[in-house]
């Protein structure tokens, strides 16, 4: 129970960490077609985290959804990509 604990905040503390730099350098991501693609990788590695996330919460409380989780992941991670560039959008699913 412990190990989930620890996976759990921890994916939510990159999660956020990740997110706050990616929205601060959203110009940066937008500035060239190679930043762009990055954009999409790293909205990408969103999904995981916030997939991890969930996942270690369902676990710690005994709740199952399915696929609920992974639409839920996949969504939030697609509007984020979406608020950096919509090449992104298309980057983040050829990468996932």
């Amino acid at each position: 129970m412990a190990a989930t604990g620890r996976s759990m905040l921890l994916s939510l503390l990159l999660f956020a960490v990740t997110l706050s730099l990616l929205e601060m350098y959203r110009g940066k991501f937008a500035s060239s077609e190679l930043m762009t693609i990055a954009g999409g990788f790293v909205s990408s590695l969103l999904f995981l985290l916030l997939l991890t996330f969930i996942g270690n919460y369902q676990e710690a409380t005994g709740d199952r959804t399915g696929w609920g989780a992974v639409v839920v992941a996949e969504f939030v991670a697609l509007i984020i990509a979406g608020t950096i560039h919509r090449v992104c959008i298309t980057t983040w699913y050829v990468a996932h």
